[in-house]
């Protein structure tokens, strides 16, 4: 498999890693790079040798959220669900392309039968989210912050809407009406992250949990995620996503009428103003 914007390998028996490569973006997400993670994603998932995924990220940082100067879309790629209609105009178009490259991204990726491990430095801020939440276990260096500013454009919130479940409703609230960062430390507390670790041990102990895992039988580890997430889903985590998704599209179409795009101007500054630093 040849890829621009992301490495794959496997570094241990029965375990494929599938590493964010943009280091000089900040692995800011252009579709180009989402794409060929779910491509990496389906290969790993098709090959009978692999029992647990690693998603990570080269650079200081593992995700700055969505590439704002980006204008490829579905319609540039292999779109891989059934939505069609991307380059229709208003808000019809966008509305295909986030249930498409967002919202259906991430929930093949949450669906995927196979143990999947994500480990997380420096800032993942909005988007960056959307690499994580779908995935099973999360592991932290110290210096983490997570955050979803992107109120500040006027919508709800990142596309893939699973706030409450990650951090409960009163630090998601917070999370979004302030734009603030959540500090690794914050985030396991809460259960968003299962083990936080220092910078220089996180690649050595995310392996070494994917390893674990990997020595378990298939058929056990599929059952034992297929149950897990039957349980979000008996708690209508599916039918609250896609109802914010309907959210989304209102926040998008008042700032085509207000601004004459798809998002309020004004946010990518205040973001930019707010957004702290990793050490901060």
């Amino acid at each position: 498999m040849d890829f621009e914007r992301i490495t794959y390998d496997e570094p241990a028996t029965h375990v494929a890693r599938i590493t964010l490569d943009r280091a000089d973006k900040a692995n800011a997400q252009d579709a180009q790079m989402l794409y060929e993670v779910d491509r990496a994603l389906t290969h790993a998932a098709q090959d009978d040798d692999i029992r647990c995924i690693v998603i990570a990220a080269n650079g200081d940082h593992f995700s700055a959220g969505h590439d704002l100067k980006d204008r490829s879309g579905p319609a540039d790629h292999d779109p891989v669900t059934l939505w069609a209609g991307f380059d229709e105009p208003g808000q019809a178009g966008q509305l295909s392309t986030e249930q498409e490259m967002y919202l259906g991204l991430c929930w093949r990726w949450r669906n995927l039968p196979k143990p999947t491990v994500v480990q997380v430095q420096g800032q993942c801020i909005a988007g960056g989210l959307m690499l994580v939440w779908p995935f099973d276990i999360v592991i932290a260096s110290e210096d983490a912050r997570f955050s979803d500013p992107v109120v500040a454009f006027g919508v709800n919130g990142h596309e893939y809407f699973t706030h409450v479940w990650e951090v409960g409703h009163r630090k998601a609230k917070e999370m979004l009406f302030t734009g603030t960062c959540f500090t690794a430390e914050e985030c396991r507390q809460l259960g968003m992250v299962n083990h936080v670790v220092p910078r220089e041990t996180l690649d050595r102990f995310t392996l070494d949990m994917a390893e674990r895992i990997a020595k378990r039988p298939m058929i056990g580890l599929r059952l034992a995620k297929l149950a897990c997430n039957q349980s979000l889903d008996a708690q209508g985590q599916w039918t609250a996503i896609q109802a914010a998704m309907g959210w989304q599209q209102v926040g998008h179409a008042n700032a085509r009428l207000n601004h004459g795009v798809p998002i309020d101007p004004s946010g990518v500054d205040t973001i930019r103003a707010e957004t702290r630093k990793p050490d901060d």
